[in-house]
């Protein structure tokens, strides 16, 4: 602690603003139980400073204006007292390079074991510890060995420095934000192991993350773990440094010292600058953190082994998904053979049968014809003689309507016996038919003198089918394209959509001939006229001479009347004196108003315009219509020119 003497030899600073009771300007020191320290100076920064110090040195600030500077708009007057960025490009720096070193708070404080592990508790201790001991009145018996009074002097002043600077580590340590920044350029190895053995990963890399470590914001840091550690931790561990966030701060040697500011504005962009300097160097430090992770992961024993069990177990689902695929084409291959070898199996057989059929039918036919040649062989004799009443036509219709077995056994009892025992048997066999009835016969007498059903082959005209009509084959049209291919049982659908009792056969035969048949063009215009709809009549008031005719000719004539009406028709069609001749091509006004009405009920886009046009206006045709309607657009057209 400072003695009195020295005490008022101290002198107090010199404020601008405070000359009359700081005078020569010299700093004032207070003291405190322990160590005095230095007061703030609060000094008015920019504009203020420069007219305090104008006003401290007796110059009047009013004096050297210019009238003219009076007339400066308050624009113009912010635009001036605003500062520009480069006017602070070189101001307020903190000095580099002064060659004084920083000193190690750590080991002055006695905790240069323990640096920044050491805790709050520690550090308080610590400090009491060097302070009692280096105090400068526990340290005043070192001054008698001193033989000089210089010699003394200057071991007063390092023990009052040594003081000082435990004092300081003190402040800076006890403070957390303050200690961070130590911390930060305290001294550290930043190097990144780059390359190792697979056997000396651990042993590389271990170290590393427990130095970088010490930065991390999220405690506590995981371990690097062995080849032991589970897949789980080292995923945790590795998500852990990828999303690394660090307290580090960044201390630079071109910041700015904010206290040096000359005013708000500058300090804000002194805070600005300072800012991007820290931002560029923590990038920097993310970066080398990044590398580090990026290293370790690439070359971990366990996250290779990983790897390749993972290419391992892909290329084995591939493999498998290969092989799998392989012998489902190899199944569907074979089952396609074995469906193709079945099918041609199924088609021989169907073929041998098909052919087998074929030779006995050809066979049955064959002898069919061989029983109808023997029939009409042992028949010639009883048709050659007409006394028997067999005919040709007889033995024809038995050959027809016998099947093979009853012609062989009619063939077995005709044969060998008298002529009119042939005639008798032939005659009951064209009478009775048991085994193929017919829809229809006719009636023949037996022997008995009943009448017996006698069935016929049908001739050509009866097998004629039933017409289709014109709504059977719209019908059938609608339901071809209502029910398309595909559809079950099509055609039995579509012969109940038709509803008239059509078969399928006919159906089918109708959808290959009548549909496909081509309009006739003589009769279009006539289908048209009949599809479609009714067209709009105009009600006409001309009655043609046609008409009143033939309502003249309708009415009836009495006996007493006979006599008028003759007078009366004779006067109507053959008048007295010349008859009038009348101009076709005329139009009466009536005439010209019903083309009127007509034009404005039929627009231009009306089907069969003209041809409905003409049948409104009586006794006209359609190129009379359309020639007076030429001539009706002309005289329009001449009218409105005119106008």
């Amino acid at each position: 602690m400072p003695s009195l003497a020295q005490m008022e030899t101290l002198k107090p600073p010199l404020f601008l603003t405070y000359s009359p009771e700081l005078p020569n300007g010299d700093p004032l020191y207070v003291s405190s139980n322990c160590l005095p320290i230095k007061s703030s100076n609060l000094e008015p920064a920019g504009h203020s400073f420069h007219s305090a110090a104008l006003l401290l040195a007796g110059i009047s600030n009013e004096d050297e204006s210019e009238p003219d500077n009076q007339s400066v708009s308050s624009d113009d007057r912010t635009q001036d007292s605003t500062p520009f960025a480069d006017s602070y490009s070189t101001k307020g720096k903190k000095k580099s390079g002064t060659g004084d070193q920083q000193q190690d708070h750590y080991a002055l404080l006695g905790l240069g074991h323990l640096r920044f592990l050491a805790t709050e508790d520690q550090i308080r201790k610590s400090y009491r510890e060097q302070a009692l001991k280096h105090h400068p009145d526990k340290q005043a018996a070192l001054l008698l060995g001193e033989l000089t009074e210089d010699a003394k002097q200057k071991k007063k002043d390092e023990i009052e420095t040594h003081f000082k600077a435990i004092q300081e580590a003190y402040e800076v340590l006890i403070d957390p934000v303050k200690r961070r920044i130590y911390d930060s350029t305290d001294e550290f190895d930043d190097d990144i192991p780059t390359d190792c053995a697979p056997k000396d990963f651990f042993k590389v890399f271990g170290p590393a993350f427990m130095r970088n470590g010490r930065w991390s914001v999220n405690q506590p840091v995981p371990s690097l773990g062995d080849d032991s550690s589970s897949i789980e931790e080292v995923d945790k561990f590795y998500d852990f440094w990828y999303t690394f966030k660090s307290w580090r701060e960044f201390p630079h040697a071109d910041e700015y010292d904010l206290e040096q500011a000359e005013s708000r504005e500058h300090k804000r962009w002194m805070e600005r600058q300072n800012a991007k300097l820290q931002e560029k160097a923590r990038k920097v430090e993310y970066a080398r953190v990044r590398t580090l992770v990026d290293n370790a992961y690439k070359r971990d024993p366990r996250i290779i082994k990983r790897k390749e069990l993972e290419k391992a177990e892909k290329q084995r689902k591939k493999e498998a998904k290969y092989l799998a695929k392989k012998l489902q084409e190899e199944e569907a291959a074979r089952a396609a053979e074995e469906e193709k070898r079945k099918k041609e199996e199924a088609e021989k057989l169907a073929a041998e049968a098909a052919l087998n059929q074929k030779r006995l039918k050809e066979k049955e036919k064959k002898l069919l014809r061989k029983e109808k040649t023997r029939l009409r062989s042992l028949a010639a004799a009883v048709v050659s003689n007409k006394d028997f009443g067999v005919s040709d036509s007889d033995v024809e219709m038995i050959c027809g309507l016998f099947e093979i077995e009853k012609l062989r056994e009619l063939c077995d009892k005709i044969e060998g016996k008298e002529s009119e025992e042939v005639a008798r048997l032939l005659r009951t066999a064209a009478n009775k038919n048991p085994e193929k009835p017919q829809e229809n016969g006719t009636q023949k007498p037996d022997s008995k003198g009943k009448n017996q059903q006698v069935t016929l082959p049908l001739t050509g005209s009866e097998k004629k089918e039933k017409p289709w009509s014109r709504e059977e084959i719209e019908m059938l049209r609608k339901g071809v394209q209502k029910y398309p291919k595909g559809t079950s049982r099509r055609w039995e659908v579509i012969s109940e959509y038709i509803g008239t009792g059509r078969s399928v056969d006919e159906i089918l035969k109708a959808t290959k001939t009548v549909l496909l048949q081509k309009p006739d063009s003589g009769k279009a215009f006539d289908s048209f006229l009949e599809k479609r709809k009714p067209a709009q009549t105009i009600a006409s008031p001309l009655s043609t001479r046609v008409e009143l005719s033939e309502s003249a000719s309708t009415t009836p004539v009495t006996g007493s009347d006979e006599t008028g009406s003759a007078s009366a028709n004779g006067s109507a069609s053959v008048p007295n004196g010349p008859v009038p001749v009348v101009d076709p091509e005329a139009w009466s006004e009536t005439q010209e108003r019903a083309l009127i009405q007509a034009l404005k009920a039929f627009p231009k886009d009306a089907s069969q315009r003209w041809e409905r046009v003409a049948a409104a206006v009586p006794g006209k045709t359609v190129v009379q219509c359309k020639k007076k309607f030429a001539l009706m657009k002309e005289s329009f057209r001449s009218k409105k020119s005119a106008e």
